[in-house]
């Protein structure tokens, strides 16, 4: 009798815990073979000249696909990786080993989903299905209390009406063995040159970078979470790993719910609006395909909005003469990560100092952000600009206000 063979097709999933495709591939398979592409349309430059993945981001990302096959290869099994296109390598790798079905996360955006749909027709061509699972969200589709097409455009209706009526799902477990091919083709995880970026983009990186990896997750969450710590108490000292999939949104619900965390009001409360704001902002690219890739709800040509382009070269280099945004956007460049009160100020002097075009902004934090996410982010700059898909949110004080907020002294 011939044994199941399941491929794992991992994207921003980089973790052993909580992952119902590891979970569901063991039970119903005989061998996994997880499988990692570094695809190429994720570092290549877009149409306002910004990589759509920054070095500080693509090295965070390699050290997690990294960190996630030394913990395949603990467990018995192997993480291949590859550079290319998805919908060209895995054909040939599911005609190699006999594979009957590919098991992957469905994503939201438009980019994303278009690259499932060329897998899935690349699979299709060869008789192999690809199958869907849901695990990016902290409320599942499944458990809401409206279909996806009645969701909720106001985000407090949506929140409220989710906190009393739904349930996070329980954490999957954490596998302990998996069983692959034991010859599977040895397959190494690229470097940063391999991927294209230039020497001396890579030597310009920060030491102080943190270090991507489930791990690493573990530990600043575990951190976060300690009534005693007293540092970074920001969502954005754990969105990094969320948004590669190093760590579940799941998994911290309910680390939240175990530790004293819940004792401190504030804090919890300030992480859980985070999360919420995530389930909304992808759900809403659900219900609106791609909305928070419009200029005012409108897809006309994007390039021709008005951007003042000495201002938006100083707003990029940080050189605009005021202070503070300068020092925001040196410490976004630098280390790829800034609280949400400052990026609201930075956001809100682009759109009222350099231009309409809040998409050439969206896209620099693309570049440079290391909790990039496509609903989250573009999400946040549409509300900014007014064009987002909550009324109420769709406002907020102007950049002067913002920074009197900061509690900064201008020099």
């Amino acid at each position: 009798m011939s044994k199941k063979v399941v491929l794992i097709w991992f994207r921003n999933d980089l973790r052993l815990h909580d992952n119902e495709i590891l979970v569901e591939a063991i039970a119903k398979s005989d061998l996994i073979i997880p499988v990692y592409c570094f695809d190429p349309r994720y570092y290549s430059k877009n149409q306002f000249n910004q990589h759509n993945t920054g070095t500080n981001r693509a090295k965070f990302i390699l050290e997690s696909v990294k960190e996630l096959k030394d913990n395949l290869q603990a467990l018995n099994s192997d993480l291949m990786t590859f550079v290319g296109y998805p919908e060209d390598i895995l054909p040939g790798l599911c005609t190699k080993y006999a594979v009957d079905e590919v098991y992957h996360h469905r994503e939201v955006a438009s980019r994303e989903t278009q690259i499932s749909e060329r897998v899935e027709t690349a699979l299709w061509e060869i008789k192999i299905n690809l199958k869907h699972f849901i695990g990016h969200t902290l409320f599942h589709k499944e458990d809401l209390p409206f279909p996806i097409k009645d969701i909720p455009d106001k985000f407090n209706v949506f929140r409220k009406k989710i906190e009393r009526e739904s349930t996070v799902r329980d954490a999957w477990e954490t596998p302990t063995k998996i069983n692959s091919p034991s010859h599977l083709e040895h397959t190494a995880v690229p470097n940063l040159n391999e991927l294209g970026y230039q020497d001396h983009e890579i030597h310009n990186l920060s030491s102080e970078l943190i270090s991507g990896g489930e791990e690493s997750a573990l530990t600043k969450l575990q951190l976060l979470l300690d009534p005693d710590y007293m540092g970074e108490e920001n969502f954005t000292f754990i969105s990094p790993y969320i948004a590669v999939g190093a760590l579940s949104p799941i998994f911290v619900y309910h680390q939240m719910q175990k530790s004293k965390v819940s004792q401190n009001k504030k804090k919890y409360e300030r992480l859980m609006i985070k999360l919420f704001w995530r389930d909304y902002f992808r759900f809403m690219l659900k219900k609106y395909p791609n909305v928070f890739f419009k200029i005012n709800n409108d897809f006309s040509e994007i390039t021709s909005a008005e951007i003042n382009e000495e201002k938006l070269t100083n707003w990029k280099n940080g050189s605009t003469g005021e202070i503070v945004v300068d020092n925001l956007i040196k410490i976004l460049k630098e280390k790829g990560n800034l609280t949400y009160a400052a990026r609201r100020l930075i956001s809100k002097y682009f759109l009222q100092e350099v231009g309409s075009n809040w998409l050439v902004g969206a896209a620099f934090f693309e570049e440079y952000l290391l909790d990039y996410a496509p609903a989250s982010t573009y999400g946040f700059w549409s509300h900014l600009a007014g064009s987002g898909t909550s009324m109420k949110e769709n406002t907020s004080p102007s950049w002067q206000e913002q920074l009197k907020r900061l509690n900064f002294i201008k020099e």
